[in-house]
């Protein structure tokens, strides 16, 4: 408990007869970087709004760091937060954006963690160039800037990469990588599965504004699904997992085999192949985040629908 810098319990939210959260629980540790998952309309958007203070509950609570948030709460101050995309000023210069941001909160620029802010943005000189030159990645990176010129403990972040070529997706991921090698924790929302199985440490998974499951990455991707295994005896190996109740089809595939499950994690498969003396060389999931993401929204009820289809109000304010 006292690691949670953020714990969502019972969150219910809905505007008017539209319900966007539904009994939603989970929780993010420090120093974990945790990815909210979730089709259009999941919900993602409107539960980082009431974790910022932005939308009151209707039902259960949100906290900051084991205090419940309400607007102005002081834990929002611990917290580095864009739930939309950043703004700025075009014809003044990202340096003078981030000075008059500040000093609009009542503060002087050398109060601000700015040497960190910059290094950490790698804006390099266009820091000092009016910010309708920049291209949209350069104006994420100087969002993150703004964000950490307060040290926040937290990073919350809604589609950080959203509208970025690959290039400039690849830049956040290695910001967001350089935040948590400083000792942050970051909550971000996103579609780019891709990426976030190269960033996340933990997912919380939603849909129809409820939580389908969470967990490390590694356990989700590896849940299920099949795995490819390579050992020192293919046919014995072969003998000792058709023998499982968790196995379906065994496939030879190279020099290994890969296992379909039925139920069950990868680990249980080494388990049984340990405990037949065999030497594993490679043990791995077939399957990626993005297979994982669809299976599970498949499993429920009604399935996934056309993207946009779902019943919900993600964007929608009262």
């Amino acid at each position: 408990m006292t690691d949670s810098v953020v714990r969502v319990d019972q969150l219910w939210k809905s505007f008017g007869e539209v319900s966007a959260v539904e009994d939603l629980s989970f929780s993010v540790e420090r120093g974990q970087v945790c990815g909210l998952l979730g089709p259009n309309g999941a919900g993602k958007t409107t539960s980082l709004r009431v974790l910022m203070g932005l939308e009151r509950p209707s039902r259960g609570t949100a906290a900051l760091f084991g205090t419940e948030v309400r607007p102005g709460s002081r834990e929002l101050l611990r917290v580095g937060a864009m739930v939309e995309q950043a703004a700025f000023v075009p014809h003044l210069s990202g340096m003078l954006n981030l000075r008059l941001w500040w000093e609009a909160h009542g503060g002087h620029i050398r109060d601000a963690d700015l040497d960190t802010a910059l290094g950490i943005a790698d804006l390099g000189t266009a820091i000092d160039r009016k910010v309708r030159t920049y291209s949209q990645g350069m104006k994420q990176r100087l969002g993150f800037a703004r964000l950490l010129l307060a040290r926040p403990e937290l990073l919350v972040l809604d589609e950080p990469t959203n509208g970025l070529d690959p290039g400039e997706i690849r830049d956040i991921r290695e910001l967001i990588g350089r935040l948590t090698a400083e000792g942050a924790t970051v909550l971000l929302s996103s579609h780019h599965l891709s990426e976030v199985e190269q960033t996340c440490s933990h997912l919380v998974v939603m849909n129809h504004g409820r939580l389908i499951t969470s967990g490390t990455v590694s356990s989700l991707v590896g849940t299920a699904g099949s795995v490819y295994v390579e050992v020192d005896d293919r046919e014995r190996a072969r003998a000792v997992l058709d023998a499982l109740a968790i196995v379906g089809k065994i496939a030879s595939q190279g020099d290994g085999l890969v296992v379909d499950l039925r139920d069950g994690r990868r680990s249980d498969v080494a388990a049984a192949l340990f405990g037949a003396g065999l030497r594993v060389e490679t043990i791995a999931p077939t399957q990626q985040l993005e297979d994982a993401f669809l299976e599970l929204l498949e499993m429920q009820p009604g399935g996934a629908g056309p993207a946009g289809s779902l019943p919900r109000a993600e964007q929608e304010t009262p």
